[in-house]
C-alpha cells in the first residue's frame, strides 16, 4: 500500500535532531536516516565512568551539567557511520572525540577516570527513537512563564501536531507513525511515554539548571513528556514530512 493512502494525518515534522555523543549537545539536521537501531549517527558514542559498574555507567549531564555545552559533530555529516567525530569544547577548542586531552578534561571535571565507548547499536536509555510535540513544549513553557528550547527534551523528531494540541502524541502510544508520502516511507511504532529525569531541567545552551521544569512535568504529566518508539520500517525522515497515524499494520 502506498503511504499516501494509509492512516490519518496527525501532523508534520517540524525539526530533526541527532546526538553524536550521549549527553553532549545535539545538532539539527534536515533529514535523518532511520535504521533498525535508531537514527544514523545518533548516540553512537558515550563516555563511561570508570568508577561505576552499574547498568547505567554513562557520564551524563547529571554528573557534569556542562557536558551539554560540548558540541560534537561529524567531519563528514553525510556519512555518520564512517565519519570521524570531533567536538567543540565550551572554551571554543575543536578536538577529536577520542583524543586523550578531551578524556583527561572530562575526567578532571568528573573526579574519576572516564573512557570513550563506541556502539553501532546506540547508547539509549530506553528506546532508539524519541518524539515530542512542539505544542507540548510550548504549553509547558507557558506554565512556567518562559520559552523552552525543544533540545532540552533531546528528541529525535519534533512534531507539529494537528491543531497544536499539547500532549497529543501521548494518545498515539501503541500506534504506527508513517513519515512522508513516499512508497518507502519510514515507519515508527510508538511503544511508551517518555519518563523524564532532572536532565530536562538543564538549558541545552548554558547548562543552567531550572528544577521547576521537572517539577511541573511530575505534577501535571506523571513525569512524562514525549514518547518513545522503535523502527518498524527503515527509511528517511525529512523536515516537513506529513505524519500519518494508523492503529495497526497496513
Amino acid at each position: 500500500m502506498r503511504a499516501s493512502n494509509a492512516g490519518i494525518r496527525v501532523g508534520v515534522v517540524r525539526a530533526l535532531y541527532r546526538y553524536p555523543v550521549k549527553s553532549m549537545r545535539g545538532e539539527a539536521v534536515d533529514a535523518l536516516e532511520l535504521r533498525w537501531h535508531g537514527c544514523a549517527g545518533d548516540r553512537r558514542y558515550a563516555f563511561v565512568r570508570g568508577d561505576n559498574g552499574s547498568s547505567f555507567p554513562w557520564l551524563t549531564g547529571r554528573q557534569i551539567p556542562d557536558l551539554l555545552r560540548y558540541a560534537p559533530y561529524f567531519v563528514d555529516p553525510a556519512d555518520p557511520f564512517r565519519s570521524p567525530v570531533w567536538a567543540r569544547t565550551p572554551d571554543g577548542a575543536d578536538v577529536p572525540i577520542d583524543c586523550a586531552e578531551l578524556r583527561a578534561e572530562l575526567a578532571a571535571r568528573y573526579g574519576a577516570a572516564v573512557h570513550l565507548l563506541q556502539s553501532n547499536r546506540g547508547t539509549f536509555d530506553a528506546a532508539a527513537v524519541s518524539l515530542i510535540g512542539a505544542a507540548t513544549v510550548r504549553a509547558l513553557g507557558e506554565r512556567l512563564g518562559r520559552d523552552l528550547d525543544p533540545l532540552r527534551f533531546r528528541p529525535n523528531i519534533l512534531i507539529e501536531t494537528a491543531g497544536a494540541v499539547p500532549r497529543l502524541e501521548d494518545r498515539w502510544v501503541g500506534g504506527l507513525l508513517i513519515f512522508g508520502d513516499r512508497d518507502d516511507a519510514a515507519r515508527v511504532r510508538l511503544n511508551q511515554r517518555d519518563k523524564r529525569c532532572m536532565m530536562i531541567g538543564l538549558d541545552p545552551e548554558t547548562a543552567e539548571h531550572d528544577p521547576r521544569v521537572l517539577r511541573a512535568v511530575a505534577r501535571d504529566d506523571e513525569t512524562c513528556a514525549g514518547v518513545y518508539g522503535s523502527t518498524e520500517r527503515p527509511g528517511v525522515v525529512r523536515v516537513g514530512d506529513t505524519i500519518r497515524l494508523v492503529a495497526g499494520d497496513e
